[in-house]
């Protein structure tokens, strides 16, 4: 079959949506960790207005230097803190009545107020590392963390490449994209689907395979290595001759029916010609997010299939669907590993080839 690399066509933009692509059977916001800000955009005296998981938030440093991310609005009288709001001796200030509260949400003063009254503004457990900020979406406190990624701080690897697409399309499927073998050969240039075996380790999953392609000239056949830390984070490495690149995929629900994938590349330097940095990310930029933006084209407009009529070799997305199944709320799991865990009609006669 020819290779045709299809993100060299754009689609009709006037192309209606088709109302079945807003829903899913799932929760929007699987419970785990997700991160929503690097660290570097969080400076010190500042609030950050965010917006994920249907909710408006703001994200400030305390006195100590820790983050916190709240809700926005203010129980007082419900200004935006994130509009007109500033950080005081560590505390967020609210712009219209001059209330403050703490990194913990806590109230700690309220201008005029006999006593200081005892409401807080909701928010999320949060963590601070491999410069990243990140939120624990779920019930109680997090029974698990996300590692560290050494690449972000490993002085052989350049600055990352940032990039940031966001789509119609629940923050499941982005992560299925991993293990959707057949599509590296009409999005990525494969010349056949990987060979992948997905490996769940409690809210831990690692996938291992080779990605093999021609990029201008040069044939790239590198290890491939994802590690998947709950719903929202994902690490893939992938090592070769010519290039070896670290690639932090941060997947977030904006709200029920929009994901943002945050893409950040970490492209080690070669240890005999560092100068080739720019050169080296100018051609990734060229080749590998024009893949994503084809990516994010076809997503916006794709449909949850609960019962996917899969090939034989397609085992990777009914493998993650059970594992990432955890992250939902204990009722949700059931009704979605019985379509995963059933062979279909159309999928048992394409797997066999019979009429």
């Amino acid at each position: 079959m020819p290779f045709r690399r299809s993100h060299d066509s754009l689609p009709d933009p006037t192309l209606p949506r088709d109302p079945r692509a807003d829903q899913y059977p799932m929760p929007p916001v699987p419970y785990g960790w997700y991160a929503v800000l690097r660290s570097a955009e969080l400076r010190p005296g500042r609030v950050v207005s965010l917006h994920y998981f249907g909710r408006a938030l703001i994200a400030f440093r305390g006195a100590d230097g820790q983050p916190a991310v709240r809700d926005a609005h203010c129980p007082h009288y419900g200004a935006h803190l994130g509009v007109g709001g500033k950080v005081v001796d560590g505390t967020v200030e609210c712009p219209f009545h001059g209330w403050r509260f703490g990194t913990d949400g806590k109230c700690v003063e309220a201008p005029f107020a006999v006593r200081t009254p005892k409401v807080s503004i909701g928010g999320f457990p949060v963590r601070e590392h491999s410069g990243l900020v990140f939120v624990y979406t779920g019930p109680g406190e997090p029974a698990w963390e996300v590692p560290e990624i050494p690449e972000a701080a490993d002085r052989d690897f350049a600055k990352p490449i940032d990039n940031t697409c966001r789509a119609r399309i629940h923050v499941q499927e982005m992560r299925e994209n991993i293990v959707d073998e057949s599509h590296f050969h009409f999005i990525h240039g494969q010349s056949e689907p990987p060979v992948q075996n997905l490996r769940p380790d409690g809210p831990f999953a690692e996938v291992r395979g080779r990605i093999g392609r021609r990029v201008l000239g040069w044939d790239i056949n590198n290890s491939f290595d994802a590690f998947m830390y709950g719903p929202g984070v994902m690490v893939v490495r992938s090592h070769g001759p010519v290039l070896s690149v670290t690639a932090v995929a941060l997947t977030t629900p904006v709200d029920d029916r929009t994901s943002e994938m945050r893409m950040l590349y970490y492209l080690r330097k070669p240890s005999r010609l560092p100068f080739l940095v720019p050169l080296l990310k100018l051609v990734f930029r060229a080749e590998a997010l024009g893949e994503v933006r084809e990516e994010v084209r076809i997503w916006d407009h794709k449909i949850h299939q609960p019962r996917p009529v899969l090939l034989p070799h397609e085992k990777g997305i009914r493998a993650l669907r059970r594992w990432y199944a955890q992250f939902y709320p204990t009722e949700v799991p059931a009704e979605q590993l019985r379509d995963l865990t059933s062979d279909s009609e159309a999928e048992t006669r394409v797997g066999t080839g019979s009429d």
